[in-house]
């Protein structure tokens, strides 16, 4: 049996959603070791004059402890 732990991360991109989501993985990589998921809880984006200026993602990411 494994012993997994949760947590969450903000990240953000000015490409997209997707790219926000890599952000976030590669970022907890960096501190956090066995990674076994990343689940997006909420998008969201900021607009000026019309258009997304940038992309917003809340994961949780989901890593072995071991």
């Amino acid at each position: 049996m494994a012993v997994l732990k949760v947590i969450e991360v903000l990240a953000n991109s000015d490409e997209s959603w997707e790219d926000a989501t890599k952000k976030a993985v590669a970022e907890a990589s960096k501190s956090v070791k066995n990674i076994r998921s990343v689940y997006v809880n909420e998008q969201s984006a900021t607009v000026d004059d019309g258009k997304i200026k940038e992309y917003r993602v809340n994961v949780k990411i989901t890593f072995e402890v071991k």
